[in-house]
């Protein structure tokens, strides 16, 4: 089974900068991709940034330039360093992962955090 664990997030003012942060549980192989996504109050949840295990990375427009994403394969952690924020970005931001290898066996399964607030005051 995995579980995602998240740290950070807050309240800051606009332009300013936070940073989440997530490990997955112990006894994990690989997770295929690792990312976060974002759900302000009466929105979809929408796709922030996801990191490939061989290295890609995918940013959605409204944050391309202010937010990077990290890794570390070993410790299958990832990272959102997030600058210049600005209102809109305030969300409840989630950590994602898919395509877990454990026990010798691979799992086409979808992993959640569970969830930080960001808030950004204008």
């Amino acid at each position: 089974q995995v579980q995602l664990v998240e740290s950070g997030g807050g309240l800051v003012q606009a332009g300013g900068s936070l940073r989440l942060s997530c490990a997955a549980s112990e006894g994990i192989d690989s997770l295929n991709v690792m990312g976060w996504y974002r759900q302000a109050p009466g929105k979809q949840r929408e796709m922030v940034a996801l990191f490939t295990r061989v290295g890609t990375t995918n940013y959605a427009d409204s944050v391309k330039g202010r937010f990077t994403i990290s890794r570390d394969n070993a410790k299958n952690a990832v990272s959102l360093q997030m600058n210049s924020l600005k209102p809109e970005d305030t969300a409840v931001y989630y950590c994602h992962a898919n395509g877990a290898t454990y026990g010798g066996r691979f799992y086409n399964t979808v992993y959640w955090g569970q969830g930080s607030q960001v808030t950004v005051s204008s």
